[in-house]
């Protein structure tokens, strides 16, 4: 018998699995699962009112949950054996996202559709589409959105940025080691750091360092964080500071990783830097360039913590990110139920413009090279 043949029939052998051990597998994936639908939809039955016999929260419906996911592994390997094995490496990966990302989506569909106030005694009732219908003639939310415009508008102006100063550091110049470490350094803090220290710290109307310094250089009254467009551009600015070490390090590996002997030839053929770096630099960087970019629009449009932390969407939400105005619908106003539609719908939003990006993006470097 040839090795190949051997190395077959040796599969066979270890994929074949007794039929009486693949009917166990099979119904103890079956039973686990009915149990854990019969169990789900009791409390969900009850919790909407048309059963008088529930639990009285969730917890029960989790054990099962982590019951049936360990059921469904063990019955896999019972029923499919070496195949089921190897799906077991992927299942927990699988269970876990779906317990954590999965799940509470669409749990938070279920709330969005609710009137649920903390403060109310009456607690959680449906409503229908009553929160989306506020959304929309929300003037705030409105506002957010167009906000966000602007800060994810920002993101082209901090690559430009970045792009210089990781063509700076890619030079062979004195301190380089430093001045890389150096302008990591604003990545390295936390955001909420960043906001307490400049924003509400340097920026400080009365008292703060950078207003007295611009009193000093004839500004009577440098309303940073009180002055609607001033504040969104210094928000903006804080924001670019903590990120754009980010993407001047995506840049700078990828320059770093350029074939020299292309930009060589260049120079040999009396290319000058400007040439140089328009059509054969910023080409070979396309890759990189859109990568960085698209996860800094991702990014960006998270944006919360500075923009609560500094001027919590004032003056009059012309700061407001979404993310920052959801926060203050839950907080301040404790309205579970409206808070969850705006995030539900921010989401749907942000997946539509990121697949359209993703797309755009795909069909330009497939023109570009």
């Amino acid at each position: 018998m040839t090795s190949s043949a051997a190395a077959t029939g040796h599969e066979a052998v270890a994929q074949h699995v007794p039929p009486g051990r693949q009917r166990l597998g099979s119904l103890l994936i079956r039973g686990a699962t009915l149990l854990l639908c019969a169990i789900a939809a009791v409390q969900l039955l009850y919790v909407t009112g048309y059963f008088s016999w529930g639990f009285s929260n969730w917890q029960p419906v989790f054990l099962a949950y982590i019951a049936w996911s360990i059921a469904f592994c063990w019955g896999l390997v019972l029923r499919d054996g070496e195949a089921g094995w190897r799906a077991v490496f992927v299942l927990p990966a699988v269970f876990f996202t779906l317990a954590l990302v999965i799940f509470p989506t669409f749990f938070g569909f279920y709330i969005a559709f609710s009137d649920w106030n903390l403060q109310s005694a009456g607690g959680r009732s449906f409503n229908g589409l009553a929160n989306f219908w506020q959304l929309i003639a929300d003037p705030y939310f409105w506002n957010a959105l167009g906000n966000m415009v602007f800060y994810v508008a920002t993101v082209i102006v901090q690559y430009a940025i970045a792009f210089g100063l990781a063509m700076l550091l890619n030079a062979d110049i004195k301190a380089q080691k430093f001045f890389r470490v150096a302008f990591l350094l604003p990545f390295m803090l936390s955001p909420v750091a960043v906001s307490w220290m400049i924003g509400k710290s340097m920026l400080e109307y009365r008292f703060g360092p950078v207003t007295n310094l611009l009193r000093w250089l004839g500004w009577e009254q440098p309303t940073l964080l009180t002055t609607p467009w001033l504040a969104k551009t210094t928000i903006a600015l804080m924001d670019a500071w903590v990120w754009i070490p980010f993407m001047m390090i995506m840049i700078l590996a990828g320059l770093q990783a350029l074939p020299k002997d292309v930009q060589e030839a260049a120079k040999v053929d009396g290319a000058t830097g400007w040439q140089g770096f328009w059509q054969i630099t910023f080409p070979l960087m396309l890759p990189v360039s859109v990568t960085t970019i698209v996860l800094r629009i991702i990014f960006q449009l998270k944006l919360a913590d500075i923009v609560i932390n500094t001027t919590s969407g004032g003056p009059g939400g012309a700061t407001d990110t979404i993310s920052s105005y959801i926060f203050r619908v839950y907080k301040d106003r404790s309205n579970v139920g409206y808070g969850t539609m705006i995030a539900e719908v921010y989401l749907i939003l942000i997946i539509i413009f990121v697949a359209l990006l993703l797309k755009f993006t795909s069909r330009y470097m497939q023109r570009a090279t």
